[in-house]
């Protein structure tokens, strides 16, 4: 891992609905039509409209990604991912939560983003250990970043310590690799 790379990855406490980068992602449900934790704050920041571009889409398979525009958000899309709900990480959910990373990534060097702003998808009401999710997450971004990218930068924001304590061991235990 090139360290080049991880100066690329930037973690900060706060809220994802504020981040004025060139798309921010949210941790839907597959139904892509709103629900709890950051999915919900993404859509009553982004206004109504926001909804009724993801009633066109048909929902969203979980690992995959979908994009619609910003609405009233600071940023200029949302990049929609259905994260797994943890089971006990023998039912594929490591891959999925690395598929979910990866195909969100994949879209915004397809859209020929500079700038997009991850939660810690899955580390909610979908119960991912956190050390396990960071560490996916930040290895994932890492490598997508050390191939040919448009993506300059990527932000995790993150919604309280601990979560971002988890991000900063997985982002250390890169560095030192």
């Amino acid at each position: 891992m090139e360290n080049d790379d991880l100066s690329r990855i930037e973690l900060k406490l706060g809220d994802i609905t504020r981040e004025s980068v060139d798309a921010i992602v949210n941790a839907a449900n597959e139904s892509l039509l709103g629900g709890g934790g950051v999915d919900g704050a993404i859509h009553r920041a982004a206004g109504p409209e926001l909804l009724a571009e993801c009633r066109t889409l048909g929902g969203c398979p979980t690992g995959e990604a979908r994009m619609t525009k910003g609405y009233a958000l600071p940023a200029k899309h949302v990049i929609h991912t259905v994260g797994p709900v943890y089971r006990d990480g023998k039912h594929g959910e490591p891959a999925l939560l690395r598929s979910a990373y990866q195909n969100s990534l994949r879209l915004a060097h397809e859209h020929g983003l500079h700038s997009i702003a991850f939660p810690a998808i899955s580390c909610g009401i979908y119960g991912y250990p956190l050390d396990e999710a960071a560490q996916i997450a930040i290895t994932t971004v890492a490598i997508a970043l050390g191939r040919e990218t448009s993506l300059r930068t990527v932000t995790f924001v993150l919604f309280n310590q601990p979560v971002f304590a988890a991000f900063e061991r997985a982002r250390g235990q890169l560095r030192s690799e």
